[in-house]
């Protein structure tokens, strides 16, 4: 019905191509334009002015003999101002945006590592948006933006690397394990020498406070009953304290059987002994 009355209209977003007995004669923009075709007007064709996204996987090699695909997304759309060249001097932008990306990135990715392709991802993605922004410039197409989305390397390398950084964490929580077990060690070496200096300690104490309990026994005894000397009460205490201890082995049921010597030598002896070891602690304790 429009073309019967000469009229066409543009949608919101698009422009479209005037020509004039096949010449190219104005760019249409959106709203209703008349095209008498009796004078040789007609519509060639509409264009979007939308933003278009493109992705493009390129398989390349790396500087160390790795082959990856590279996935790069460019973003376009055409220039109003310069739809007419969009139209008549590109007849498949896509094919064309995609020729440059490829070229660019099999000229940047094989000078670098593989490890240095993903760090320089952004470089590598401005190379291809610069390159791309003065081929398609004069085609009448703007680049607004490219990007770097993926990097994926061969399976096999995948499956390496991931195999080398689970090592390497690996390793650093076994070094992490032993530092916290060697920690532990030196702890508990502290606190078990710090244990028996407090044993050792109080162990010292105690014979001390015997031996200072004898002293006094000793010493107040002599005093309430003359002509007797220091040994006489000495004897006489620790004979006591060995019949005390010998009717405490007897009398205790869950004792096994002792054998020791008994007899009024065995006495003397024990005592001599006991007065010996007490008269040596108490040297020793006067040279300190």
């Amino acid at each position: 019905m429009g073309n019967l009355l000469c009229c066409v209209q543009v949608k919101q977003s698009k422009v479209a191509i005037r020509e004039r007995f096949g010449k190219f004669n104005s760019v249409l923009k959106p709203g209703c334009h008349c095209l008498p075709w009796i004078c040789g007007y007609r519509l060639a064709g509409h264009l979007s002015l939308r933003l278009q996204q493109l992705e493009v996987r390129c398989e390349t090699k790396t500087k160390d003999n790795v082959f990856v695909n590279v996935v790069a997304s460019v973003q376009y759309h055409v220039l109003s101002d310069k739809a007419s060249d969009a139209f008549y001097k590109l007849s498949n932008a896509r094919s064309q945006i995609q020729a440059y990306v490829f070229d660019v990135i099999r000229a940047s990715v094989p000078k670098l590592n593989l490890d240095d392709v993903f760090e320089q991802k952004n470089e590598v993605a401005k190379a291809v948006e610069q390159e791309l922004e003065k081929a398609m410039s004069a085609y009448g197409y703007e680049i607004v933006q490219t990007l770097i989305v993926d990097i994926e390397p061969d399976e096999h390398v995948k499956r390496s690397m991931n195999e080398i950084n689970a090592a390497a964490r690996m390793r650093v929580a076994t070094n992490e394990k032993a530092e916290a077990e060697k920690i532990i060690q030196i702890k508990r070496a502290e606190a078990e020498a710090e244990s028996k200096y407090l044993s050792g300690t109080g162990i010292a104490r105690q014979r001390q406070a015997i031996v200072d309990g004898l002293r006094d026994s000793v010493l107040g005894f002599s005093e309430n009953v003359p002509g007797t000397s220091a040994k006489d009460v000495l004897d006489m205490v620790l004979v006591t304290q060995y019949f005390d201890t010998m009717k405490e082995i007897g009398g205790s049921s869950k004792s096994s059987a002792v054998f020791i010597p008994h007899g009024p030598g065995a006495v003397r002896d024990v005592a001599s002994q006991i007065r010996d070891g007490l008269l040596q602690v108490s040297s020793h304790q006067h040279h300190q």
